[in-house]
């Protein structure tokens, strides 16, 4: 096994976690481990699978080419907890496998993965439990999706029902449009075998908000409320992106959409969660639609968000180990969020979602004074080069978004590499 070294326990309350993942948001739960376990003065060990340049500096970034590999470096090592960062291990089931290996994981099984994985899963356990949600219809071949396209009024969104990679979702203002979406997605495989089935569904106006969650297997605990700015341009204007910006709370979510979320949204998946068996320790994320009618989610997640992730786990007060180890065993437990605001601005590549070069030095993160989590960077002969799209993300705190806005852009200027690109008006309403 690659990287495989013997680690041992050096004192009775070292805790050792690994994190599976290679992005900013596991480079960001990593940190939010760590600063919690400074706090009370007792010993971490981190390890990241595979990680990136910025996990390398908290922790030990091991090479682990299967899920059974990660399996037998957890059982092999002591490791405390395992946290699970992205999608695509839940859907293949890396939960199931520790468990029956008796080992300590957060995150759902594979068949309660499948409410992120399928969105026609998603979907039609929305519909049966009362969960508040577009109007949609589900299709396994090209022929009677196009029929069922003639009837329908647009705009209408279609979708790959598979995992995407955040991307699958086509938003299309007249028929033909939706009928060359559905051609894409279901002839010419532009997202793979996500586009097996395709969900059709009615289009929603209105902002949208992000609120991840904690479930113990009988109570689903929100965090504060987030807001995702995915497009690549200023203003909202361009392609999609993984995410370009968030800031938390979300200003337009008032606490009457909170209500109407817990009410039409929480609390319908919650029993719905139970009614089907669908059991588990981990996140759930509701990406949710506010509108004139009401407050509708758009989907599950059930992964921490990125970036949202970097955004809101700098405002948790709770210690995360302790909630985690009080989900696992099914304890109830309150999260606290401080009082401020923040401001996450992410840093990529220039061409980024398009085609977009790599291998450039990072220059200047010593000099930055708020939390930054790497993303897509690489170490090589002790410099921090490029290796992704979205490349560094980087948190501004404040009493104010404006504050948390100043403190974001004013530690951004302090880093650079070559094409650097950038949204300015992150934070602004």
């Amino acid at each position: 096994m690659d990287n495989q070294n013997n680690f041992e326990h050096k004192t009775l309350n070292l805790k050792r976690i690994l994190i599976i993942g290679s992005g900013g948001r596991e480079h960001a739960i990593g940190w939010k481990f760590s600063e919690d376990f400074k706090k009370k003065d007792e010993t971490l060990e981190l390890f990241f699978t595979p990680g990136n340049a910025g996990t390398a500096q908290i922790g030990t970034n091991v090479t682990l080419k299967s899920l059974e590999e990660i399996r037998d470096f957890s059982k092999n090592e002591n490791i405390d907890l395992t946290f699970v960062g992205p999608e695509v291990e839940l859907a293949e089931g890396v939960v199931d496998l520790f468990q029956e290996a008796g080992l300590e994981i957060f995150g759902p099984d594979k068949k309660a993965a499948q409410l992120e994985a399928s969105k026609a899963f998603a979907k039609d356990f929305m519909a049966k439990h009362g969960v508040k949600t577009a109007a949609y219809k589900n299709f396994q071949g090209p022929m009677l999706a196009i029929e069922y396209l003639e009837t329908q009024e647009f705009p209408i969104v279609v979708k790959a029902s598979g995992l995407a990679a955040g991307k699958g979702v086509i938003i299309c203002q007249d028929f033909e449009e939706a009928k060359a979406a559905v051609l894409d997605i279901m002839e010419d495989k532009s997202f793979g075998d996500a586009g097996a089935e395709v969900v059709i569904e009615e289009f929603l106006e209105g902002f949208e908000a992000s609120i991840l969650s904690v479930f113990n297997g009988k109570e689903i605990v929100p965090f504060v409320s987030a807001k995702d700015h995915k497009k690549i341009g200023e203003g909202e204007t361009g392609l999609n992106t993984g995410g370009m910006g968030v800031i938390a709370p979300n200003p337009l979510f008032k606490n009457e959409h909170f209500q109407a979320f817990q009410t039409d949204i929480l609390e319908t998946t919650l029993k719905g969660l139970i009614a089907d068996d669908l059991l588990f320790s981990g996140i759930i994320f509701f990406g949710l639609m506010i509108t004139p009618k009401g407050v509708y989610l758009l989907e599950y997640n059930l992964r921490m968000g990125d970036p949202e992730t970097q955004t809101t786990l700098p405002l948790l007060e709770n210690d995360l180990y302790e909630i985690i180890s009080k989900s696992n065993k099914g304890e109830s437990f309150e999260l606290n969020f401080s009082n401020q605001q923040a401001c996450c601005v992410v840093m990529v590549s220039g061409g980024y979602p398009g085609n977009y070069e790599k291998g450039y030095e990072i220059r200047g993160l010593e000099k930055v004074d708020c939390p930054y989590f790497i993303a897509g960077a690489k170490e090589s002969d002790e410099r921090i080069l490029t290796s992704g799209g979205r490349v560094i993300n980087v948190v501004g705190l404040g009493n104010t978004m404006e504050e948390a806005r100043k403190v974001a852009y004013e530690n951004i200027k302090k880093i650079h590499f070559d094409y650097e690109y950038y949204r300015k008006d992150i934070g602004l309403i």
